[in-house]
């Protein structure tokens, strides 16, 4: 299937690692042009030696003067913008409300959605003058569903669906389509860090955390980034001009976070 997706102008925050890279490379080999940002110089400059075509910028979502630069990279290397992918996000904290650090709080929401609307504000100017413009946040299963011990993440992933629902309802009659991803347990060694965490605090062996985690998700299940890929290449497409507003879940089905 020829999704159309040759020259379109892709901006992937997060993209020098896991989900962000995967996204980044998937464009690319669809024809896109693509630049993403990262705070990890040494996955910035792996990237740069793996995939010489894509461009970069290390900036932190976080820090508004750090994404202004970034826009400034990313428009001159693109030279227009088509596509937003806002994945920069951070795990956050593992423990118990009353227990939590205030600025490790602070910290998550800070990338995980107001890093978000920082992209979004600066590139709506330039969506406006795409032909296929589109907006993809990522947001979790955790945006749906409650998690114990993890109320930072979830209360950033709630956000982020709500921020996605209303910028699809102000931007939409420009033609403008904002979409969230809700990715479930996503193999990698972010989920293995999380589960670790976890488990440490519930005072279980990490097999045992994994194989519970697993237990509430329909199909049993993790789901890889290239999946998550395949989903957001979709919805930006001509194929997926309809698709605006909505959280759609990768998830296979998790029915409860423990």
């Amino acid at each position: 299937m020829d999704l159309g997706l040759k020259g379109l102008r892709v901006l992937v925050t997060a993209g020098a690692g896991g989900i962000g890279r995967e996204v980044a490379r998937a464009f690319v080999g669809e024809g896109a042009k693509v630049h993403v940002c990262d705070v990890d110089q040494k996955a910035l400059r792996a990237l740069a030696r793996s995939d010489p075509k894509i461009t970069r910028t290390r900036a932190d979502v976080s820090d508004r003067a750090q994404v202004a630069r970034l826009f400034r990279d990313a428009l001159k290397a693109l030279g227009g913008l088509d596509v937003l992918v806002n994945n920069a996000g951070i795990a956050g904290p593992t423990a118990r409300v009353e227990e939590m650090v205030p600025e490790e709080w602070d910290r998550t929401l800070a990338i995980n959605i107001t890093g978000q609307f920082n992209c979004a504000r600066l590139a709506v100017p330039h969506l406006r003058k795409s032909r296929n413009p589109s907006i993809v946040n990522l947001a979790s299963v955790a945006g749906r569903l409650g998690f114990a011990l993890r109320t930072p993440y979830a209360a950033s992933k709630w956000a982020v669906v709500g921020f996605t629902k209303s910028l699809a309802v102000e931007l939409g009659p420009e033609g403008i389509r904002v979409n969230a991803i809700l990715p479930g347990i996503v193999e990698g060694e972010r989920i293995e860090r999380v589960l670790t965490a976890k488990a440490k605090a519930r005072g279980i062996p990490y097999e045992k955390m994994r194989e519970e985690a697993l237990s509430y998700v329909s199909m049993r299940s993790t789901v890889t980034a290239q999946q998550l890929a395949d989903a957001i290449l979709f919805i930006c497409s001509s194929r997926g001009k309809t698709i605006s507003g909505q959280p759609l879940s990768i998830c296979g089905d998790v029915q409860m976070l423990m």
